[in-house]
């Protein structure tokens, strides 16, 4: 009886820490808003800014392999959010460029690596991509344990573990000046066995209609 009263008790702490985590969410609109997204047609979703750290790096795993990670999962997270938004096209009053053209794009101009994205301002991307405005992503993700470790705690716990923490940022940008006109900014927890599509899955239905393009 003891020990099963402990383990309620670990799984109880543990599901209230999630939801700390997970309540953290910030939404800034600027006053131009809605005059500016009523003229958008196009938007353009960039390659993630991802920036991965672990509380104790792996063993045999260099900081060469981290950023390597970090490059790798870019247009995964890009890729995620456009599947995403283009299962509910009918939901938005926009239509979103595919990241296939917005990356072959970006490399051609020599804009496509994130220290290359950095120094471009946003109206000038508009224009080089041909849209109407764009999305700029950050994702930023600390590993506190192993998936080995995570799924090892789901079965003794019977419950689903977390392998870390993330933060999303959604900042969009229009091409009248590159003005910021909307941004979100949401903690979450990373379950086992989750990927880009799952994050960004979940993810989106935390937005919901704080999205500036959902549809009343």
């Amino acid at each position: 009886m003891r020990r099963i009263f402990l383990s309620a008790l670990v799984l109880l702490i543990a599901t209230s820490g999630m939801a700390q985590i997970e309540a953290a969410k910030r939404v800034f609109s600027s006053p131009n808003l809605d005059r500016e997204k009523a003229k958008m047609r196009t938007v353009a979703i960039l390659p993630f800014n991802v920036t991965v750290s672990y509380k104790k790096l792996p063993k045999n795993m260099t900081l060469d392999m981290v950023k390597d990670e970090e490059e790798k999962a870019r247009p995964e997270y890009q890729t995620g959010m456009y599947t995403y938004l283009l299962r509910k096209a009918d939901k938005f009053s926009v239509t979103f460029q595919d990241p296939n053209r917005t990356n072959a794009l970006l490399k051609k101009a020599g804009f496509y690596k994130k220290d290359e994205l950095d120094i471009v301002l946003a109206d000038s991307l508009c224009a080089l991509l041909g849209v109407d405005g764009i999305l700029k992503c950050d994702w930023n993700y600390g590993k506190t344990s192993s998936e080995a470790g995570a799924l090892a705690k789901a079965v003794i716990f019977g419950a689903a573990a977390t392998t870390g923490s993330g933060a999303l940022t959604l900042n969009l940008y229009g091409k009248n000046d590159g003005e910021l006109l909307w941004r979100f900014f949401k903690e979450m927890n990373e379950g086992v066995f989750q990927d880009a599509n799952d994050t960004m899955e979940r993810m989106m239905r935390k937005v919901g209609r704080n999205f500036p393009f959902e549809l009343d």
